[in-house]
């Protein structure tokens, strides 16, 4: 039993680095993370009181192919990048803020109550 956590430990361990590890900060793109439309929200799941974290554009500039509105898992956040946007609005350094987030959100799905 102790195996299967150590690998699964590993596991995640091994996917954090790889998170941390991918290409950096891109100057010329535009992180929908740092900006003020970007908005933290719950959305539900199965079972109830409990949800996950998601992430909306407040703007309204994510659509889905018929209309409605795309949200995105909040572990992923640090790769919505666009190369421009007529509505963003930085809320501070791009660079430092994507890199503080990347070592500190999680590094998968998780359900909270």
């Amino acid at each position: 039993m102790s195996t299967n956590l150590t690998r699964r430990h590993t596991g995640e361990t091994e996917l954090q680095e790889e998170i941390l590890s991918e290409e950096g900060f891109d100057a010329g793109k535009i992180y929908c993370a740092n900006c003020i439309h970007c908005k933290l929200v719950s959305a539900p799941a199965d079972h109830t009181g409990q949800f996950y974290l998601r992430v909306r554009c407040a703007a309204g500039k994510w659509k889905k192919k018929l209309g409605g509105e795309k949200q995105y898992k909040y572990f992923t956040v640090t790769r919505r990048s666009i190369d421009c946007c007529d509505a963003y609005e930085p809320m501070g350094d791009a660079d430092e803020f994507i890199s503080d987030l990347r070592r500190n959100l999680p590094i998968r799905d998780e359900i909270y109550e």
